[in-house]
């Protein structure tokens, strides 16, 4: 469940945020203080409940909500604001909630139990992608293995977990996939077909927001999955990523992050 929070003061809008995340704790909760800004960064993202106030110096809340419900018809608007007049109005576009401020957990709860457009994932344990670099490379949806068209994606995949989350261009990828080449531009369109079949697969296990293109570069988002690598590089005693001396045994070119490990 995707849900966005806006309010153009800090302390108000910090304590919805808050409040939201302790009513829907495995919700992703994007906040914003300007709501023309939401619009540009949330690009791509599926929204299912959204907080606004209406009273904001960039935009009417009214008026945001009228353009939300353009792009997601199903969305559920739920005003939290200060001023009682503006009832009727939420009514004509056929909000979810209204909510007067103070706004309490018990109000939000309430609002969420009883949304227009009921969320279907609501109440419903969040997907883990977890990745497992100790060792040999594997990744997993919960507890099961996720599996790739080709075994050449999960290299692929693989690579752009070692280099956490730097962006990373077409040419470097050809180069140490196909570093025993001598021509590895020759398999630009075979790394086109991997790229695809990554994306697809994640997008399938529902795991969108893992990767990232942008200007011919692609990278991971690390804090979007759980990786014994990653943890490791926070605190190198945690038990659960222990690094036992062996790094991705499957990969040629990951000897050089082992030594660097090491």
């Amino acid at each position: 469940m995707q849900v966005l929070a806006i309010d153009d003061e800090k302390i108000a809008l910090e304590g919805l945020t808050d409040l939201i995340k302790k009513a829907l704790p495995d919700a992703e909760v994007y906040s914003y203080r300007n709501a023309l800004k939401a619009v540009e960064e949330l690009e791509g993202k599926h929204i299912d409940i959204a907080f606004l106030d209406i009273e904001m110096r960039d935009i009417n809340g009214l008026q945001f909500a009228d353009h939300l419900k353009e792009r997601f018809p199903k969305i559920n608007v739920i005003f939290t604001t200060g001023y009682s007049e503006y009832v009727g109005d939420a009514m004509d576009l056929h909000a979810s909630g209204y909510i007067m401020k103070p706004v309490t957990l018990e109000k939000i709860k309430k609002e969420i139990g009883d949304l227009r457009y009921p969320v279907e994932d609501a109440g419903k344990k969040k997907d883990v992608l977890r990745v497992q670099t100790f060792g040999n490379f594997e990744v997993f949806k919960n507890n099961e293995v996720l599996h790739f068209q080709y075994n050449k994606t999960k290299e692929l995949f693989a690579y752009l977990i070692d280099r956490c989350g730097a962006r990373t261009s077409n040419g470097e990828i050809l180069g140490v996939l196909w570093e025993d080449d001598a021509n590895p531009e020759r398999k630009a369109s075979y790394l086109q077909n991997l790229r695809a079949d990554m994306m697809s697969t994640l997008n399938e296990a529902g795991f969108s927001d893992v990767i990232v293109r942008q200007r011919g570069t692609i990278a991971v988002v690390p804090d979007k999955m759980e990786c014994d690598l990653y943890e490791w590089k926070k605190d190198r005693n945690s038990a659960s990523s222990k690094y036992t001396g062996e790094y991705m045994n499957q990969f040629s070119w990951a000897e050089y992050s082992k030594g660097a490990l090491e």
